[in-house]
């Protein structure tokens, strides 16, 4: 009896593994079934996309590499910074810190800039229409356009607003003036006549290098052009009869210097080019356009000139051929 009780037990035990085996395979199957379609789909849809991507596009491609990834969105970031530049410069322009060239417009229609070789400052005064007088029949030409256009080279008479009337009569016989707005003639602002005559002509014309010449000095044009020709390659030059010399400290001396204790105990001059003329190139004039604000200047232009070069990385030329008042063979200037 209990021999046949137990049979029937293990037979039923048997007969419920099978069922639990066959269920588990049918749910097997049925997941199987289930992720197969569901990936299906997915490639189905990955490729409805991918047709439709090209469709759109145009291009046989539908994949990005990584590397091509990386690249996009390196595009992006500097279009970015681009972007940002640009509104940079827009702001810098309508605060006068970028120089607005001068252009002329092609056959075409587009703009193309005109690079001329030198911006030449006359500094003169109310009173010394003798001396302009005599710089224009000596040595700056009549046919100013004639001049410009040949040899690249813009001469002007630079003074400061007055309300003397003559200096509006005299430019409109002779159209040769620049006339400074913001200066007030005075002996003792001969130094910021200085600086603002380098930013204004900066500012006004695209030249290779600016002159600053006094009012009684001849200039050779011919050879100023030659020399200035050799300087082409150096981009931030400062040109002159380099000198150096006692700092005064006596007001009444005719070379006094109000602040001539910050020149050291030894009280001497650092070098510098003498003020009856010397040529800066295009960077350096720039220089002083957008730093005008804050440049110091002392008693003589050309010591004030010679201190903002100091710090910068600047080749001072000494050009004996800049000495006008040695009258040496070969000079380029001559003081009269």
């Amino acid at each position: 009896m209990q021999s046949r009780g137990s049979s029937n037990r293990l037979s039923g035990l048997a007969f419920r593994s099978r069922i639990w085996a066959l269920m588990l395979s049918m749910f097997a199957t049925m997941a199987a079934i289930y992720v197969a379609g569901r990936l299906w789909q997915d490639a189905q849809s990955r490729v409805f996309l991918i047709k439709e991507l090209d469709r759109i596009t145009g291009q046989g491609q539908s994949a990005i590499s990584v590397d091509d990834t990386l690249k996009v969105i390196a595009c992006r970031e500097q279009q970015k910074k681009l972007s940002a530049l640009e509104m940079e410069l827009a702001a810098a322009k309508q605060e006068g810190f970028v120089s607005k060239h001068l252009t002329k417009t092609n056959t075409d229609g587009t703009a193309s800039r005109k690079r001329l070789l030198a911006v030449i400052g006359i500094l003169t005064r109310f009173g010394r229409k003798n001396n302009r007088d005599a710089v224009r029949k000596a040595w700056m030409s009549s046919a100013l356009k004639k001049l410009e256009d040949d040899k690249g080279i813009i001469i002007r008479f630079v003074i400061g607003r007055s309300s003397d009337k003559d200096i509006d009569n005299e430019n409109r016989q002779t159209n040769d003036f620049m006339i400074l707005e913001n200066h007030v003639e005075a002996p003792e602002e001969n130094s910021k006549k200085t600086k603002l005559f380098f930013a204004h002509a900066a500012d006004t014309w695209d030249a290779e290098f600016y002159a600053k010449v006094n009012d009684d000095v001849y200039v050779n044009i011919d050879a100023l052009g030659s020399m200035l020709g050799a300087y082409l390659d150096k981009p931030r030059v400062y040109i002159g009869c380099m000198k150096s010399g006692e700092v005064f400290s006596e007001p009444t001396h005719k070379w006094y210097e109000p602040d001539w204790w910050k020149f050291g105990d030894g009280k001497s001059y650092f070098r510098h080019a003498s003020g009856e003329m010397f040529v800066i190139s295009q960077a350096v004039a720039q220089f002083i356009s957008i730093n005008r604000a804050i440049l110091r200047t002392y008693a003589h232009d050309d010591v004030s000139v010679g201190s903002w070069f100091i710090g910068l990385d600047v080749k001072h030329i000494d050009e004996a051929k800049f000495c006008c008042s040695s009258w040496s063979s070969g000079a380029i200037c001559a003081a009269v």
